[in-house]
């Protein structure tokens, strides 16, 4: 426990008003900490944040951008609302984003099935049973085409969530602009692209690393040059925290993946001013307050640090960490949805006071089903309140100085920077995945907490505690199981139309060039054009570079 300055004062409060309250009613309970076990002290004072404030915080839009990457941040322009979207078919899922912009919505957030995130198409025999259902099913231009129907792609941001066929969706994102006469350096979004918290949490990886990392830095030269505008990869530690991690193992793992990232694209011959300013992040945002406020702020004020000091980059652009954020998933209770309202407000707000570049905020009912039009609308008005009715929007970095949340932010840096030295003495990201030493931290992590939950030292509202019978009473979304024969025969019908001399032709030229050294997003991008589907064209990279199987640790 620290002492203020002024330590007569201190000990007069903790002898003379303290000490008696204490008697009176005791603390709750003897320890009091975050989900990292950084221990909260029962009050903060200056001397608790003792340090150099100017060098430490900065000024918004300036370097260690611990306030914010902008200048103005929410004064000048609001974070983009885009709420992550997507199910059944592509016009089921294309009415959804019409609703969403009409309700107002400033971006779009693509979910895709699972078989499309795996690289099969809908006639798969392994997509059985799995079409539409956590996602839209993709696996044609047609297809994307009829996702975004009648929305114009030069005039809207979108984000994908997929990560081993990035390229591939991306491909045909590029595709269905040109059908739009968008070119490609018109177009704003982000895909995600991150296949190494694929290995590390979340499990939807095709390939193994090498060429997983080539599809990568691929993008990242080929948008440098034909899509600046587009971020080329979402570096995402919301995975990592949903599958168990604490708040600074989330911040350690997905700035080593960032790590990671940058010097295979430097081993590509890429300049790291040239492509580092197209990097973006994806943090999730879970229900300690106080500590996820603090972590957003120390991850920022890390990944400039290390992009200046490791790496040399000197664009300060270059330094900025931008990042999405999403409500944590895993928070939300199937028992008492309706209290899901309330996490995701505060989650929501912790971001906000973060200072996110965008925000999907989760529905009521994801702990049940696919959210319903009514529970989205009300997780859009969420960040409208917070928006327009709260009024933290109005200055910067509203908690900047308050001395728990300064206190956080240093520790959780500090922690994280360990993890970090950690993870470079196991040889870097990949290696220390190979290792298994992120996932064993996180499951560990992830253990303690349950037994946490079930001891009741950790209280979930409706679950371990305050619980009550009664029916749910919420709307819930199914998806049709009839898409599935829907989604065969739009293929069988387009693979008895298409040019298929034409398609052999190309599967070819993407074998040879998958073998060789050339940039590949050319080439699938004509692919696609071609009527290519996705399941081809990763069989066909399946059948060049074989699969992922992780090691036995």
């Amino acid at each position: 426990m620290t002492t203020p300055a002024d330590d007569d004062s201190y000990q007069h409060w903790e002898d003379d008003v303290l000490g008696p309250a204490l008697r009176k009613a005791p603390e709750r309970r003897e320890h009091f900490e975050t989900s990292s076990g950084i221990a909260l002290e029962r009050v903060y004072h200056p001397s608790a944040a003792a340090r150099a404030y100017a060098a430490q915080l900065g000024y918004p839009g300036q370097y260690p951008f611990t306030r914010g990457i902008q200048a103005t941040m929410y004064r000048g322009r609001l974070w983009t609302m885009r709420q992550y979207a997507g199910f059944a078919t592509a016009e089921e899922s294309n009415h959804r984003y019409k609703y969403l912009l009409a309700q107002g919505q400033t971006g779009l957030s693509v979910a895709f099935d699972l078989p499309t995130q795996i690289g099969y198409d809908a006639d798969d025999p392994l997509a059985l049973g799995e079409v539409g259902k956590v996602g839209v099913s993709i696996s044609s231009l047609d297809d994307m085409a009829r996702l975004f129907d009648g929305i114009p792609l030069d005039k809207v941001s979108t984000s994908m969530t997929i990560n081993a066929p990035a390229s591939v969706l991306l491909a045909l994102y590029i595709a269905v602009a040109r059908r739009q006469g968008v070119a490609a350096h018109k177009l704003r979004g982000t895909i995600q692209n991150d296949i190494l918290k694929e290995y590390i949490a979340r499990g939807t990886y095709i390939f193994p690393p090498a060429p997983s990392m080539r599809l990568i830095t691929d993008i990242f030269q080929y948008c440098r040059a034909e899509a600046p505008q587009w971020n080329t990869i979402s570096i995402s530690g919301y995975h990592i925290r949903e599958a168990g991690s604490t708040a600074v193992q989330e911040v350690a793992f997905t700035l080593a993946n960032g790590l990671a990232y940058v010097q295979a694209a430097l081993e590509a011959g890429l300049p790291v001013d040239e492509f580092a300013s197209q990097l973006s992040f994806f943090f999730n945002a879970h229900n300690q307050f106080l500590e996820e406020v603090a972590k957003f702020r120390a991850a920022r004020r890390m990944w400039a640090r290390l992009m200046r000091d490791r790496f040399g980059a000197r664009d300060p652009k270059s330094w900025m960490l931008r990042f999405h954020t999403q409500t944590g998933g895993s928070t939300l209770t199937a028992q008492q949805p309706l209290n899901n309202v309330v996490r995701v407000a505060l989650q929501a707000l912790a971001a906000v006071l973060g200072g996110t570049q965008s925000l999907h905020t989760n529905s009521l009912d994801e702990a049940l089903a696919l959210p319903s039009e009514s529970a989205v609308r009300v997780a859009l008005r969420t960040q409208q309140i917070i928006a327009h009715e709260a009024g933290v929007a109005d200055t910067i970095d509203p908690l900047a100085g308050a001395y728990a949340i300064e206190s956080l932010t240093d520790e959780i840096e500090q922690r994280a920077t360990a993890y970090l030295a950690q993870i470079d003495a196991l040889g870097g990201a990949l290696r220390a995945i190979e290792a298994g030493f992120m996932q064993r931290e996180i499951q560990d992590a992830a253990y303690r907490w349950q037994q946490a939950v079930e001891r009741k030292e950790a209280i979930v509202v409706g679950v371990n505690e305050f619980q009550s019978e009664e029916s749910t009473g919420v709307e819930r979304l199914r998806v049709d199981p009839a898409i599935e024969a829907q989604a065969v025969e739009r293929l069988a019908a387009l693979r008895a139309r298409r040019d298929n001399v034409a398609v052999a032709a190309q599967r070819e030229r993407l074998a040879n060039a998958a073998a060789g050294r050339d940039n590949l997003m050319p080439i699938l991008i004509a692919c696609v054009e071609a009527d290519v589907t996705v399941g081809e064209i990763c069989h066909t990279l399946r059948r060049v570079w074989g699969e992922y199987r992780p090691a036995a640790w």
